[in-house]
């Protein structure tokens, strides 16, 4: 036999492989958070989205979230505002929020929707005021200064309107979804940390899955060695990881918010590298999966 139809065997075997969790997520709901430094290269977010489209094409309920931090920051610098950030959060003004509403909404969930419907797809943007219900976060103290400063139209999403997403998944149509809660009350665009809107949002849905793809591999004990790399933890581990000091930085609240997902009813959370190709399906439809798993 020659080495080619080798390789077409090996093609074969990989699809049989995947069969099962075909089956097993066939009609599910997967809430996937795309952001980090894998939305600076276009390439690499084709890739994902080709993915995505993958999933919907079999039968699984992609719900996209994304964000957009570098795009809102280049968007303020090119209309003469400089980014400030406290605690890692961006100071949102009266002339922030306007931008990052425009980018978000107009800019990057426009161009993700269109990529996927290029690729086969059924996709729709939503803007996250249509989804996301918040309320203004409080004053913080600065960790830098030790003062106290307003954030301004920062805030957290406390409830949803999932009439018209849900419509949308039930039409076996991809919604994107971004990070922007309407204030309650005021109906005030609010701009929202997207790693937490979107786990909120896979435990409102009690998604079969909620996906982190960002610029790391996942959970490891030391990062700087991909060796060490942790593909399966509990909720207990977690806990006891960030005690430690094994957990920190930026990993911190990516894991608070899966631990806040799986509380609300998402059964699982993964947190992969949306840099390496195909990460999304390696993970979902290979038994020793590409990156890190946390359940209950």
């Amino acid at each position: 036999m020659t080495t080619a139809f080798h390789q077409q065997i090996g093609k074969a075997s990989v699809l049989i492989e995947a069969l099962p969790y075909m089956q097993q997520f066939r009609g599910q709901t997967f809430v996937i958070k795309i952001g980090g430094s894998a939305m600076d290269d276009w390439s690499l977010i084709e890739g994902l989205l080709r993915d995505v489209v993958f999933l919907e094409g079999i039968g699984i309920n992609p719900v996209l979230v994304h964000g957009g931090g570098k795009a809102i920051s280049k968007g303020m610098s090119e209309a003469g505002l400089e980014a400030r950030f406290v605690n890692g959060l961006r100071v949102t003004d009266d002339a922030a929020i306007g931008i990052v509403e425009r980018v978000l909404t107009q800019d990057i969930n426009p161009r993700l929707v269109r990529a996927m419907n290029d690729f086969g797809g059924l996709a729709v943007g939503i803007n996250g005021k249509r989804v996301f219900l918040g309320k203004k976060s409080a004053p913080v103290v600065d960790k830098a200064s030790g003062a106290l400063a307003d954030l301004g139209w920062v805030g957290e999403v406390v409830d949803f309107r999932l009439d018209e997403l849900r419509a949308i998944l039930k039409g076996e149509i991809v919604p994107v979804v971004s990070p922007i809660a309407s204030e309650i009350g005021s109906g005030q665009a609010l701009n929202c940390n997207a790693d937490v809107a979107a786990a909120a949002l896979a435990g409102r849905l009690k998604a079969a899955k909620f996906i982190y793809l960002s610029d790391v591999l996942g959970v490891m004990r030391d990062p700087k060695d991909p060796k060490t790399l942790m593909p399966h933890l509990n909720r207990a581990e977690v806990q006891s990881l960030v005690a430690d000091g094994t957990i920190s930085g930026g990993m911190i609240p990516k894991v608070e918010s899966a631990l806040a997902a799986l509380e609300a009813g998402a059964a699982k959370v993964h947190l992969i590298d949306g840099r390496l190709p195909h990460s999304l399906l390696l993970e979902i439809f290979t038994k020793e999966g590409i990156g890190t798993e946390i359940v209950c």
